[in-house]
C-alpha cells in the first residue's frame, strides 16, 4: 500500500474516531449555538472536476484544516455502445483554511495534492502531484434588525437577522503541472494542473438560525490560457443547500442535503473550439458536520441526477468528501 493510500485511510479514521467521542462525550451544559451554513468554492485544477464542491464548514468557523476528495468518471473511447471504457480514478489532499482578516473580510485559501489513476485497455496510468493553489478575498454584508423608531433603546447592539451576503473576487494559480499529451485524451481533466491564471467571481447568500439554514452560490471562473495555447472553457457554478443544527452536549451536529452543478464552455486551442468539450451537471448530496470543541469533522457524499459532459462521452459517477479542521 503506498504512502497516499495511507494518509487517506489515516484521514478517514480520524473522522470516525471524531464521531465516535462525540457519541460517548458527557458534559453538563448543552451547546445551543449555531451560526449561518456557508459554502463557498473550490478549485481542484481538473475542468471535469466540480466548482460547486464546498468550501467553507457548516459550522461558519474560521479554520485551518485537512480534506480528503475522491471522484470516479468513465469515459468513452469510441462513438459506439461498446466502445472501450476508460476508468479515472481522482484522489485530492487538500490543506485548505479560512482566514478572519476583520469582521467584513476574510480569505480562503486550498493547496491540493493530487493522484489520479486511469485503467484503460488492461493499462494503468497514474499522475500525481501538487495540484493548482487558490486563494480567495471575501466581503461578508450581514443583514441588521430594524429598531422602532418608536422606542427609546440605550442598547447600541446590533441584532443579526440571520441573512447575510458574501462577495469573493479570487485567483487559481498554475502551480500544478499541465501535460499536452494528455490533453488528447477522452476526458481532458486528467491533469495535475491548468497551467493558466484562472479569476474566481462568486456571490453568495445565507440565511441562519438556530435550528435551520439555507445557503445558495454562484461563481464564475475565467479561465486563463496557459503556455500551450490551450485554454479551458470558463465554468458556472451554483449550489444551494439546506441544513438542520441538532445540538447535544458541548457539541454540534448538522446534517445536510442540497444541490449543486456546473455548466461548462467549450475548450479552446491555438483560438480554434474543440468540439464536444462543453457540458453541465446537476448533483444531489447529503452530508453531516460535527463540531466538539474546536474540532471540525465533516463528510459528504454526491451522485450525479444529470449530466451531459464531452457529448456524453464522459459520466461522472460519485465523489466522496471527508475533512478534519481545527477552528482558530
Amino acid at each position: 500500500m503506498n504512502v497516499l493510500q495511507n494518509i487517506k485511510y489515516i484521514i478517514i479514521a480520524v473522522l470516525m474516531v471524531g464521531f465516535a467521542k462525540a457519541e460517548a462525550h458527557n458534559h453538563a451544559n448543552p451547546c445551543t449555538r449555531h451560526e449561518p451554513f456557508k459554502v463557498l468554492c473550490d478549485l481542484c485544477g481538473c475542468s471535469t472536476s466540480s466548482g460547486s464542491f464546498g468550501f467553507g464548514t457548516l459550522s461558519n468557523a474560521n479554520f485551518v484544516g485537512v480534506r480528503y476528495i475522491y471522484q470516479n468518471f468513465e469515459s468513452r473511447n469510441g462513438i459506439f455502445e461498446n466502445s472501450p471504457i476508460s476508468k479515472e480514478t481522482f484522489n485530492t489532499y487538500q490543506l485548505w483554511a479560512q482566514i478572519p482578516i476583520n469582521d467584513s473580510f476574510y480569505v480562503t485559501g486550498s493547496l491540493p495534492y493530487q493522484d489520479l489513476t486511469r485503467d484503460f485497455n488492461g493499462v494503468t496510468e497514474n499522475l500525481n502531484g501538487l495540484g493548482d493553489a487558490s486563494v480567495i478575498g471575501w466581503y461578508k454584508h450581514v443583514f441588521y434588525k430594524k429598531k422602532s423608531d418608536d422606542v427609546v433603546d440605550f442598547n447600541n447592539t446590533k441584532e443579526p437577522t440571520g441573512h447575510s451576503l458574501q462577495f469573493g473576487l479570487g485567483i487559481k494559480l498554475p502551480t500544478g503541472q499541465f501535460e499536452q499529451r494528455l490533453a488528447d485524451n477522452i476526458n481532458p481533466g486528467f491533469q495535475v494542473g491548468t497551467g493558466s491564471v484562472d479569476g474566481v467571481f462568486s456571490l453568495g447568500y445565507n440565511y441562519g438560525s438556530d435550528k435551520f439554514g439555507v445557503n445558495t452560490l454562484l461563481s464564475y471562473y475565467l479561465k486563463g490560457e496557459n503556455k500551450n495555447e490551450y485554454q479551458f472553457g470558463n465554468q458556472f457554478s451554483y449550489a444551494v443547500n439546506f441544513f438542520t443544527a441538532i445540538p447535544k452536549e458541548k457539541m454540534n451536529i448538522m446534517p445536510f442535503v442540497g444541490l449543486s452543478g456546473d455548466v461548462y464552455d467549450s475548450i479552446t486551442q491555438y483560438g480554434e473550439t474543440l468540439s464536444d468539450t462543453d457540458g453541465n451537471i446537476l448533483n444531489a448530496s447529503l452530508g453531516s458536520e460535527l463540531a466538539i470543541d474546536k474540532f471540525i469533522f465533516g463528510a459528504s457524499y454526491t451522485l450525479p441526477v444529470s449530466q451531459k459532459l464531452f457529448g456524453n462521452n464522459v459520466k461522472s459517477k460519485q465523489r466522496l468528501s471527508v475533512y478534519v479542521n481545527f477552528a482558530l
